[in-house]
């Protein structure tokens, strides 16, 4: 290679059609790691003995994956209900007041920093097809883009199921361990510990401070902990 010749940076793709569920995944197994572990503290602090521990953490991780796979689902299908209505309203639009959509499309793009003696070329471009003006305007007023709209089911799978693998290592140890204190002790390495990777992993999908981010998300359980065995010895010792 010539001393003079410049060599192109490395061309580092997107992480592609997985992007618009990041949010449910990074949602479901967080929630699944911190709720269940707090509930699994909360309870012991209060005085459960270890078969009512267990109970209690395997009801609690079913019940949230339910209700996050349900609520999931049901959230992202209004939500692509809606925009399906928007974009119905919007064909009449474009077939009943061209000229005031077509304004506002030069609108946008002016906005978007298109010179001024380039904007009847490129609102012309697009005023030759129906299909290009919905596909702009669903993009430029909607916000939304045919690639990145969610399917609710994979949403309601990736929510609810990633909420289960999530509350696993909060479950697991007490059908190992013979004792509340070392299935706490575990449970609490394996919850805090998967945490930290979450963090880490999001920092790497995002482009961010991989150990700001897994202690950060580490910090806000191990505050939440705290929290829950006050609580749940202050409730215990009421009830007791």
């Amino acid at each position: 290679m010539a001393a003079d010749e410049v060599v192109a940076p490395i061309y580092t793709p997107h992480i592609g059609e997985s992007r618009q569920y990041w949010r449910d995944i990074i949602l479901g197994v967080n929630d699944g790691l911190v709720s269940t572990y707090l509930l699994v503290v909360g309870v012991i602090g209060g005085g459960m003995v270890m078969g009512d521990v267990l109970l209690t953490g395997i009801a609690g991780a079913l019940a949230g994956a339910v209700s996050m796979a349900a609520g999931e689902y049901l959230a992202t299908k209004s939500q692509d209900e809606v925009l399906a209505a928007e974009l119905s309203l919007e064909k009449e639009h474009l077939r009943d007041h061209r000229e005031q959509e077509v304004d506002q499309l030069r609108g946008f793009f002016s906005d978007m920093g298109v010179a001024d003696e380039d904007l009847d070329g490129v609102v012309e471009a697009f005023d030759r097809s129906d299909e290009a003006m919905l596909n702009a305007m669903a993009a430029l007023e909607f916000g939304v883009v045919e690639s990145e709209r969610r399917s609710p089911f994979l949403a309601m799978a990736a929510s609810g199921g990633l909420f289960l693998v999530g509350a696993m290592p909060s479950v697991v140890p007490f059908v190992i361990f013979d004792t509340t204190a070392t299935a706490l002790t575990w449970a609490s390495v394996l919850a805090l510990g998967s945490l930290f990777v979450v963090g880490v992993v999001k920092a790497s999908v995002a482009k961010t401070n991989k150990v700001k981010s897994g202690l950060e998300n580490l910090a806000i359980a191990g505050v939440g902990g705290v929290i829950a065995w006050v609580i749940g010895t202050a409730v215990g010792g009421t009830l007791a």
